[in-house]
């Protein structure tokens, strides 16, 4: 039987990569150096180095992370087996939610790290175009279903409809960051949507 090759490593490699998230989260990716990184995930060089292989693809993998929490989330939100408009109202107000107060003034990750990154830097631009692409896809779903079931206003196709939710709710991420009245971001939400059903 071989034996085993190297030690096992003695830290929990998805904690890790949440810590390091929220670095790059509040500080940015050129705002984050090596030793910010080495305190929030308490791991020597050697050992990020060894587990993620550098500053950037780690704050790739965090990247990921961020992603899949965000998908995860519209899938739980916009569940084929709930009624599509009460999914596309639970995602509005999600997105309310994260927009509003602390939450609001925390920004997105994946905005600031379009604006930051995206239009010099292809692994990262691929990863928020396919976020975007899903993100519209599963909007669009949702759309199609209320479309079949007859809630959907007379002219509006799902396709564009999603192009404009999406705009809307990556547009009230950047309006977060000015704190606007969680109430106002509700209205708005509940005023687009109600375009867009009969």
């Amino acid at each position: 039987m071989p034996l085993p090759r190297g030690r096992p490593r003695g830290f929990d490699t998805e904690a890790a990569v949440e810590r390091a998230m929220a670095v790059f989260w509040s500080r940015g990716y050129h705002g984050t150096a090596l030793p910010d990184l080495l305190r929030a995930t308490k791991l020597s060089r050697g050992s990020l180095y060894a587990a993620f292989g550098g500053k950037h693809a780690l704050f790739l993998r965090a990247l990921d992370r961020y992603i899949a929490d965000a998908l995860a989330r519209m899938d739980a939100e916009l569940d084929p087996r709930h009624p599509p408009v009460d999914g596309l109202r639970a995602l509005l107000a999600g997105y309310v939610d994260r927009t509003s107060g602390a939450s609001g003034r925390r920004g997105c990750l994946l905005v600031a790290t379009a604006m930051e990154l995206a239009d010099h830097d292809p692994d990262v631009e691929s990863r928020i175009r396919g976020f975007f692409k899903a993100m519209e896809t599963k909007t669009a779903g949702a759309l199609s279903r209320a479309k079949a079931a007859g809630e959907l206003a007379a002219g509006v196709e799902p396709a564009s409809a999603a192009r404009i939710l999406l705009c809307f709710v990556e547009g009230l991420r950047v309006i977060g960051k000015t704190g606007p009245a969680r109430t106002m971001s509700q209205a708005t939400a509940d005023a687009l949507l109600d375009r867009f059903i009969s």
